[in-house]
């Protein structure tokens, strides 16, 4: 298992080696390997346990009746999913799938919030934790929903190109999408998509090459 990214996730900051190893069978921890598009969870699925990604990544998507896909989020190596749904106990709306050769750490959320009899400290860390980390789940839809206000294509990669940029501290930077999972998370055609970001670059907006992007300025033109 990779150690180093459960000790490095937000889920366990603050939580020493010899802590988290006591805890993992306290939680029914079980650690388990996904292949490039495996299914973890499906919609309508009732949840107990969140997922911690160790490696690869995890898309939380959406597929409608006639097959159209939205991507709502990309998880990491050291970041969480399903954990509203095992607190509440509500079926799923959403699919999980692994958008690569990926390991997760399945944790019972129901464990995880109920402290031991002892209220050892580094358990209440890990609630703490858990309780951040939903905070900022919240704050990323709602960064999405904002993403896709705007009625054009350009708007929306306008909004979430600034976001990166801002984001990474740079104009230039690598998004954690494929031009299909961009397209799917601004809810636009990939196509048009496509042919919008050869538009910005002809306009001197950008420079892009895959999932690289530079933002441009009228000076850089000169």
């Amino acid at each position: 298992m990779q150690t180093a990214v459960l000790l490095e996730s937000a889920l366990f900051r603050g939580i020493q080696q010899n802590e988290a190893k006591e805890m993992l069978h306290c939680l029914g921890a079980e650690h388990k390997k996904f292949e490039k598009n495996e299914r973890i969870f499906r919609a309508g699925d009732t949840v107990s346990e969140l997922g911690l990604v160790l490696k690869g990544s995890i898309l939380i998507q959406n597929d409608d009746f006639w097959g159209n896909t939205t991507v709502l989020d990309h998880v990491m190596p050291g970041h969480i999913f399903a954990e509203t749904y095992a607190c509440t106990g509500e079926p799923l709306m959403v699919d999980a799938v692994a958008a690569e050769n990926s390991e997760v750490l399945f944790l019972n959320v129901g464990r995880v919030l109920q402290t031991c009899s002892q209220s050892c400290a580094h358990h209440s860390k890990l609630i703490r934790n858990l309780l951040f980390l939903s905070a900022r789940k919240n704050l990323n839809l709602s960064r999405k929903i904002f993403h896709t206000t705007s009625k054009s294509i350009r708007g929306r990669l306008l909004s979430y190109l600034s976001f990166q940029s801002t984001h990474c501290g740079s104009r230039s930077f690598t998004i954690p999408f494929n031009r299909q999972q961009l397209a799917d998370y601004l809810n636009v055609d990939r196509s048009a998509l496509s042919n919008e970001l050869s538009k910005m670059q002809k306009d001197g907006l950008l420079r892009v090459k895959r999932n690289q992007f530079e933002l441009l300025c009228s000076q850089d033109m000169l």
